[in-house]
């Protein structure tokens, strides 16, 4: 990854190349005017607006994943609170994740006294762009069989910085602090995140989605090709927990793979700073810039 400094994903012509919609750029935020620090402001129940912090990196207009994702699970958990613990949770991207003004909806799939899943979805007028499935599962004591075989991650203050700035533009890229141990190589690598931030503006985050709404930027920690040649945007991502993550440091373990035929995924194994806590996975649409 050492060699991919900076990208300009900017540009009209890569999304007039790719296909791609542009978005005007409606972020609080956009037109100079003051905005909080926090990644959205909420409108009324279920109506939010986004702020730059939580722009992506793609496209100036819109928002990205990692932000859109732990505020969808977030009202989630809010709306509909319980005692169960979150299994796995899943985000379905149906389109562009639009800046500006948006809602959140949430329904209980399926109710159940130890099983539940919950669905919830981020609508921009009639249009949505996320569709999440959230599996919760009831509590029970299995301390004396717990163990796993993922490897511990070496401590946050033990990996020199990262400018990740230099790498990825947008306004949620600026707004974390980054650390990436010296060996990393193109599409391999272990790093530590963080932001300052709160999701929404005066609430704090749910613990899980706290931790969730750092995952999403692990397709941007160890890039295998340089995002000037090769477009790799992830369509999904898919969160499997073993234990209710700390928010704070998010730890990544991450492996970038290509395939012959447009198809990759980015997988990681997650921490917290006490250690594993589970894995992520992301399903990645390649292709070659100019084809």
């Amino acid at each position: 990854m050492g060699q991919f400094r900076v990208v300009r994903s900017w540009r009209l012509a890569d999304a007039i190349l790719l296909r791609m919609p542009t978005t005007q750029n409606l972020h609080l935020g956009h037109a100079g005017e003051p905005y909080p620090d926090a990644f959205y402001v909420r409108r009324g129940e279920t109506e939010f607006l986004s702020t730059l912090h939580a722009q992506g990196a793609w496209q100036p207009g819109e928002q990205h994943l990692a932000a859109a994702s732990g505020l969808v699970l977030a009202e989630a958990e809010r709306r509909l609170p319980s005692d169960k613990l979150v299994s796995r949770v899943s985000f379905d991207v149906l389109g562009v994740i639009h800046s500006g003004p948006f809602t959140v909806d949430v329904r209980m799939a399926r109710p159940g006294r130890s099983i539940e899943l919950i669905e919830a979805t981020m609508r921009h007028g009639d249009q949505v762009s996320i569709h999440a499935r959230i599996w919760r599962l009831a509590s029970t004591d299995t301390a004396q069989v717990q163990g796993s075989e993922w490897s511990p991650m070496p401590l946050p203050e033990e990996m020199p910085p990262l400018a990740f700035s230099s790498i990825w533009e947008g306004g949620f890229i600026a707004s974390l602090e980054a650390r990436r141990e010296t060996g990393a190589r193109p599409g391999r690598g272990r790093s530590w995140i963080r932001t300052p931030y709160p999701l929404v503006e005066g609430e704090s985050d749910p613990p899980v989605a706290g931790f969730v709404k750092l995952v999403d930027t692990a397709n941007g920690l160890a890039v295998r090709a340089d995002p000037n040649a090769v477009f790799f945007a992830n369509v999904d991502l898919s969160i499997h927990f073993t234990r209710q993550p700390e928010a704070g440091w998010v730890g990544f373990d991450t492996r970038v793979s290509f395939g012959p035929t447009g198809l990759g995924e980015t997988f990681s194994v997650l921490s917290d700073v006490r250690g594993p806590v589970g894995t992520a996975a992301q399903s990645l649409t390649v292709r070659l810039r100019g084809r």
